[in-house]
């Protein structure tokens, strides 16, 4: 272990590879972060109407994302120097990315290779689900907030819902275990379907969990009067469901329940009403290789610049302990001094 200064005059702990397991990754609240969110493209194939507008946006030139190797190696570090262990692949849509199946099984061939899953819309999984699994991905997370035809291709703006519900299962014949669907719902566009996409989740054995919806559109259009609160979304399956609470992670962002009688679970996570700041354990790296010490943070460090720039891997480790050193306690949306973050969603990654 040595001792490295910042260019601001911050003193971090950097781990020596040769002495064994790396330090943890803390901030100054004692956070431990060994969770990693990496996005592979800020480019979409759907236009939600709460993360875009219909036109899309502008997207990152090509010569501004990292490449496979560059990605490969700032997750070596993290892993092998910093004890990251858990490594979600996100985007935009990250089955767009060219030649994924190749860089999932260099992730998965490091050595203490992560727990590796993917967030995707689940438009491209039926055909790539079996050539991820085989390359080394273990889980992956669906977005689908209504089992209408009609109201997927309003939210979307795009008649795919057919091809969502195919990826769903063959994510689950493929192995790709449990099958986790993420749901927003949003009052006054598909709050009434949340006991629907409960017994939908209930009848196939895929894991749902709601999600309070967040101000990370691009539009800046978000309003908490249609965010649809974690207890009211319980009530509501309250009305359907005999709910059994389930022992909560530590680190874990839902609150689970088990349905009654049945091996399924249903989560709720309350990023708004009921944050989990306290215990957050993830940091995230973006397309462009801009690493964020929280998904409202403000402030970016730039890791794809010390790439390209020559920086040895303790370099890059102490950029970013540094980074996670100056986390803050938590995002402050219910205060009336909160402000987005620059980027939206689809470029941050979920």
């Amino acid at each position: 272990m040595h001792i490295s200064d910042s260019p601001h005059g911050t003193r971090t702990r950097v781990a020596d590879p040769i002495a064994g397991k790396p330090s943890p990754l803390a901030d100054r609240f004692g956070r431990i972060h060994t969770d990693l969110r990496v996005s592979l493209t800020d480019r979409c194939n759907l236009r939600c109407t709460y993360c875009m507008p219909e036109e899309g946006l502008a997207w990152l030139p090509k010569p501004e994302l990292l490449t496979d190797d560059e990605v490969l190696r700032l997750i070596r570090v993290g892993v092998q120097r910093l004890g990251i262990r858990s490594v979600r692949l996100t985007g935009g849509e990250p089955l767009l990315r060219r030649g994924l199946p190749g860089l999932v099984a260099g992730i998965a061939a490091l050595d203490d290779a992560p727990d590796m899953s993917i967030t995707t819309n689940g438009i491209g999984l039926a055909r790539s689900a079996v050539a991820l699994r085989e390359a080394g991905l273990r889980r992956v997370n669906v977005s689908l907030d209504t089992l209408r035809r009609d109201r997927f291709q309003q939210i979307t703006r795009r008649d795919r819902l057919s091809d969502v519900l195919l990826g769903l299962a063959a994510a689950q014949a493929a192995g790709l275990a449990p099958v986790k669907i993420n749901a927003v719902p949003v009052r006054g566009v598909n709050e009434d379907e949340i006991v629907d996409l409960a017994a939908f989740a209930v009848e196939h054995g895929y894991l749902l969990r709601f999600i309070e919806s967040m101000p990370l559109d691009a539009q800046g259009a978000w309003d908490r009067d249609r965010m649809i609160p974690a207890v009211e979304i319980l009530e509501r399956l309250g009305e359907r469901f005999a709910l059994e609470p389930v022992e909560r992670a530590d680190s874990s962002p839902a609150e689970e329940w088990r349905v009654a009688g049945t091996d399924s679970r249903i989560g709720v996570i309350a990023s708004v009403t009921r944050p989990f700041c306290g215990s957050c354990d993830r940091v995230r790296l973006t397309a462009d290789g801009q690493l964020r010490n929280c998904l409202f943070a403000r402030e970016e460090s730039d890791l794809r610049a010390l790439l390209r720039g020559g920086a040895d891997d303790a370099a890059i480790e102490s950029a970013w302990r540094i980074s996670v050193a100056g986390k803050g306690p938590g995002h402050d949306i219910n205060s009336v001094d909160f402000r987005q973050p620059d980027r939206p969603m689809s470029a941050i990654g979920g």
